[in-house]
């Protein structure tokens, strides 16, 4: 771990490399790379979020296609080592009880994929399975625009708890 600091005054590669692994878009992270550096964490974050939501819908799909679905292990190709271990950690508690909700799920995220054209993209750190399920069923009642902001919405959080570990 290089750290904020470290990362700030950084090679741009190792800098970008470090944020693909917290969000799969490479936008995101060459732009926040290019404006460094930021004077304090906080002043980082506000900015990351900022570029996040700033993004066209084209990088927020290719950022959701980094993620392994809801209860599959199996993590996207174009996911780097650290973005596939964090992954895991954060779904773990929904790995715990997966068996009993598994084709629920599976069934689910198919149904989602189907309707809204990507990923079903939560913030899973700390949900169980069925927890996770009945945000999926839930979401599955939005049309695809209020559906599209919610998973990007989810996406930061999930990229923002990453940032703190960098």
């Amino acid at each position: 771990m290089m750290g904020f600091e470290g990362w700030n005054a950084g090679g741009a590669v190792e800098a970008e490399t470090a944020l693909l692994a917290c969000c799969g878009s490479g936008v995101w992270a060459t732009t926040l790379v290019a404006r460094r550096p930021y004077t304090d964490f906080e002043e980082f974050v506000a900015d990351a979020e900022a570029v996040w939501f700033g993004l066209p819908e084209s990088e927020w799909l290719t950022a959701f296609a980094c993620h392994p679905r809801i209860g599959e292990k199996k993590v996207p190709a174009a996911a780097g080592e650290r973005f596939a271990a964090w992954s895991g950690t954060e779904q773990s508690s929904a790995q715990a009880t997966l068996e009993a909700v598994a084709a629920a799920l599976v069934e689910g995220n198919r149904a989602y994929e189907e309707k809204f054209g990507f990923l079903y993209i939560v913030f899973a750190s700390g949900r169980t399975a069925p927890e996770l399920l009945r945000i999926l069923e839930d979401r599955l009642e939005n049309d695809r625009a209020t559906e599209l902001r919610e998973a990007a919405r989810q996406q930061w959080e999930i990229a923002k708890l990453r940032l703190g570990k960098l």
